[in-house]
């Protein structure tokens, strides 16, 4: 018997056993699509948003203070930077999963 690692769909001395996940999700790489544009890059957006917001915090209170003001738009400086990145990320396991036909296309 052919052994199946991560199956939805098994059969066991002839009865089918269904997996708990839709019957798109019928490979890893499926899978891992589905997590990445699913949970990551939105919990990702959340965490950037929550930096963009202690930067503008840290700024708006900095009173002056070079010190701060410098911490400040080093946390906004990082907030973008993380932005740039979790577009590209995005942009990029799109294309890859468009290339190997597991999503409808790259946007």
């Amino acid at each position: 018997m052919k052994e199946k690692l991560l199956a939805q769909s098994l059969q066991i001395s002839g009865q089918p056993i269904q997996g708990p996940l839709d019957s798109s999700l019928n490979n890893l790489g499926a899978v891992i699509n589905r997590v990445v544009g699913s949970l990551l890059i939105p919990v990702a957006a959340v965490i950037l948003f929550l930096i963009f917001i202690w930067g503008g915090y840290d700024f708006m209170m900095s009173g002056g203070d070079p010190a701060r003001i410098k911490s400040a738009r080093a946390k906004i400086t990082a907030g973008i930077i993380g932005f740039i990145l979790l577009i590209a990320a995005y942009v990029i396991v799109r294309l890859i999963s468009y290339i190997f036909g597991l999503g409808g296309g790259i946007f």
